[in-house]
């Protein structure tokens, strides 16, 4: 779909202004994450390198223009183009959604006492940080290329992310971890389920790349050959 709005609007469309609003976006979230990130897993204390809150009214403005600049230019133009203009304004909720998840990461930071660290969990959640961090990168890749057949890899390439953050939340809530203590477990369940959202709403986002608007966060279909 977003190859479509690439290919039907002019650079200097409203609907191409969206368009570049929604990267800067993706942008911007890409950065507010790594830093919620840093603040909560890679030091003891909360002092952020720059104002997340700040980052995110920018995040909420884009997110504002963009709605106003595709509402201008379906006043212009009418419906035909309707299902661009509602696939921008789906994207753009996605990534307004992510800027509130790192800003619950941040408040984890401020209210834990020093560095979450997991003991025996340690490795995986690891593993499932880079996930996150690989798919923001991929994501972005593919948004701005209209890639599809990157889009497609990238949807496959992390389906196993959503489970284990489940599994592990289960567990957490289960008493099975011993060696975490009860704030630290708590800590990290809330971690666990913002790392979660934050993925599900890049998978979100990826859909567009090669979805209609109505099938926008749903499993790509196969293409009948």
């Amino acid at each position: 779909m977003i190859k479509e709005i690439l290919s039907l609007f002019g650079s200097d469309s409203l609907m191409d202004r969206a368009f570049k609003r929604s990267y800067e976006m993706l942008e911007i979230t890409h950065e507010m994450f790594k830093e919620s990130k840093r603040v909560l897993r890679e030091t003891d204390g909360s002092d952020l390198d720059y104002d997340i809150n700040d980052r995110d009214s920018t995040v909420n403005k884009f997110q504002r223009e963009v709605r106003k600049d595709v509402f201008n230019h379906l006043a212009i133009s009418g419906t035909d183009e309707l299902a661009s203009g509602m696939v921008l304004i789906s994207i753009v909720i996605d990534l307004e959604r992510i800027g509130d998840f790192t800003k619950n990461i941040v408040e984890i930071a401020q209210n834990h006492p020093g560095r979450l660290v997991v003991g025996d969990f340690e490795e995986e959640l690891q593993k499932l940080e880079k996930g996150v961090e690989d798919n923001f990168g991929k994501t972005i890749y593919c948004f701005k290329n209209a890639d599809e057949k990157a889009a497609f890899d990238l949807l496959k390439e992390y389906r196993w992310m959503t489970r284990r953050f489940d599994d592990k939340i289960d567990s957490l809530m289960r008493g099975e971890d011993k060696e975490i203590s009860a704030a630290g477990a708590v800590a990290l369940a809330i971690y666990l389920r913002a790392l979660k959202r934050i993925h599900s709403h890049l998978r979100n986002v990826t859909t567009s790349v090669v979805n209609p608007f109505h099938r926008i966060g749903f499993k790509p279909k196969k293409k009948k050959k």
